[in-house]
């Protein structure tokens, strides 16, 4: 078991990780694209900090450069699960076609998981995004009201995915 700055013992990570994303563009559908094509071997981690990059432990003759994935008790790919909010109702797979950033042949081996990934509405306004037309909105008379839909969603996320934890990206 790995230890804290100040002596505690930190825990391996168990069970799923949910990644919630608030929108489904170029940057949330290469992260996901990404994680499932090293998931199924299609691809290497490169540039992946936590995946490929070391630490340096004690002084550097000591030549101890443990990867940060075997030193820190983090999930593993295989343990996250997405989920998403957009005010465009596409798939993982349209969004990341429409994008451009990644060519067909990164995105079709992957393609069957990507389509699965179907953002939920979003609390989306207008006012503050002028440039962009969401039709996949939540409505409710306040924020608060938004808010609470928002937290609903993540509780039912949580409960379908099987998520123990979660972060927001």
């Amino acid at each position: 078991m790995t230890t804290g700055s100040k002596g505690r013992p930190i825990r391996p990570a168990q069970g799923r990780l949910g990644v919630l994303l608030p929108g489904m563009g170029a940057v949330a559908t290469t992260f996901i694209a990404g994680v499932e094509a090293i998931r199924t071997g299609l691809s290497r981690p490169v540039g992946s900090l936590t995946q490929m990059g070391t630490i340096r432990l004690g002084k550097r003759t000591e030549k101890r450069s443990p990867k940060i994935r075997e030193f820190a008790p983090l999930a593993g790919l295989k343990d996250l699960v997405f989920m998403a909010w957009d005010p465009i109702p596409d798939d993982a797979h349209t969004a990341a076609r429409k994008a451009g950033v990644l060519e067909p042949p990164h995105l079709e081996p992957i393609a069957d998981f990507l389509k699965g990934i179907k953002p939920l509405p979003a609390a989306f306004d207008r006012s503050y995004v002028k440039r962009l037309n969401g039709t996949h909105v939540k409505t409710a008379k306040t924020k608060r009201d938004l808010a609470e839909q928002l937290r609903a969603d993540i509780r039912e996320f949580k409960k379908a995915s099987g998520a123990d934890r979660l972060v927001m990206i």
